[in-house]
């Protein structure tokens, strides 16, 4: 598990990206609706980050063309976005945030 920051550090609404790695992508950990949520940080549809999204309820809009994906599941909600983004468990242990990533999926020959 890898510590992001302290839960006071993380107000409700706000996000925070996480770089692991040169071979993992940035991930995106977010207050959101009373919980942490962690997504992968770049929109399905085009290159942007969704750290820098708005974030409502459990959902947030990538800020480069509006797409809206749910934190929970990582499944869009309306176009232009059409795939999903990875999600990745998050948890809280003495007051401080831990990242889980998931494991890629390699591809199958």
């Amino acid at each position: 598990m890898i510590p992001v920051c302290r839960i006071e550090d993380l107000p409700e609404g706000e996000s925070v990206r996480i770089e692991i790695d040169d071979a993992t992508p940035a991930i995106a950990v977010f207050h959101a609706e009373g919980g942490f949520y962690a997504v992968d940080d770049t929109c399905s549809h085009q290159d942007a980050s969704l750290s820098e999204g708005y974030v409502e309820g459990c959902f947030v809009e990538c800020p480069l063309h509006a797409a809206l994906f749910d934190l929970r599941t990582g499944a869009p909600t309306c176009l232009p976005a059409r795939r999903p983004v990875r999600t990745h468990q998050v948890d809280v242990l003495d007051g401080i945030i831990h990242v889980r990533p998931a494991v890629r999926e390699e591809a199958v020959a």
